[in-house]
């Protein structure tokens, strides 16, 4: 019986069509892996805590490093721009930095670290920590810059927080959700109150912000007034008066951000 060669039907594959998706594929991969190109500008101007910059591009709220004197880099977020130049602002200590300066942008958005490792730590406006502790390896992040929520999403407060003071939960009572303010003058016990509501809390996380604080009050808080038993469930964030405006604004938004919303715990800022 002879052999048949069987016909199928349908018009005869493309080889060129087949070669050139192979190659596409090699292609995309070899692009993945290769370095992104960054239009880098040069610093033309700095005032006080203004900084401007030419030859590059970057978004309000977008991030920048400047190289200053010996390779240091001064982290710098753009606050505005004029034409093709942009304004920014440094985040930490400006000096060594001079005219004509490289400056590259930074991709992607502020973000910061959030998770139960932050627990008993210490950081920075910048989510950094500041304790000298292990680093914080959590893969948890949210922006910076958060969304503002939708009023008419926010649950209405109908229960009660105990803030650990008895006089306070009897005659001033606190509602989880609630924001108020401590205010009185110097020396009167704002800290020491803050520090008992903190030990005492019914709140499974107490988020502290030290904005604007002097340096040497920040160790006194934590170590004398805090003590280990309140930074066993609290995150500090400190950024003295002796920080940059800008960083001590991030310092003030990391205890407005839902740092624990993503575990479901109660906290408290």
């Amino acid at each position: 019986m002879k052999n048949e060669t069987r016909q199928f039907a349908g018009p005869a594959p493309d080889r060129n069509l087949e070669r050139a998706l192979r190659i596409g594929s090699y292609l995309d991969r070899a692009l993945d892996g290769a370095p992104r190109l960054v239009v880098e500008g040069v610093l033309k101007r700095s005032v006080g805590l203004t900084i401007e910059a030419e030859g590059c591009q970057a978004p309000v709220g977008g991030r920048c490093n400047i190289v200053a004197e010996e390779g240091r880099l001064v982290e710098a977020e753009v606050v505005g721009f004029a034409g093709e130049r942009l304004f920014l602002m440094p985040t930490g200590d400006m000096r060594g930095i001079v005219p004509n300066a490289r400056v590259i942008p930074l991709p992607g958005i502020p973000d910061v670290t959030v998770g139960d490792e932050l627990l008993g730590r210490v950081l920075d406006g910048r989510g950094r920590p500041l304790d000298g502790g292990e680093r914080i390896e959590s893969q948890a992040k949210v922006p910076l810059y958060g969304k503002p929520i939708n009023p008419l999403e926010r649950s209405p407060i109908k229960e009660p927080i105990d803030v650990g003071i008895r006089s306070i939960n009897a005659l001033l009572t606190v509602g989880r959700g609630q924001r108020m303010g401590l205010f009185a003058g110097s020396g009167v016990g704002k800290s020491m109150l803050l520090g008992m509501m903190t030990r005492n809390t019914s709140a499974d996380v107490v988020v502290v912000g030290l904005i604007g604080e002097r340096g040497r009050e920040v160790k006194e808080f934590i170590e004398m007034t805090l003590g280990e038993e309140g930074l066993r469930r609290a995150v500090i964030i400190a950024t003295p008066a002796d920080d940059t405006p800008l960083m001590r604004m991030h310092g003030a938004l990391l205890p407005l951000l839902s740092t624990f919303a993503i575990v479901a715990k109660t906290y408290c800022c």
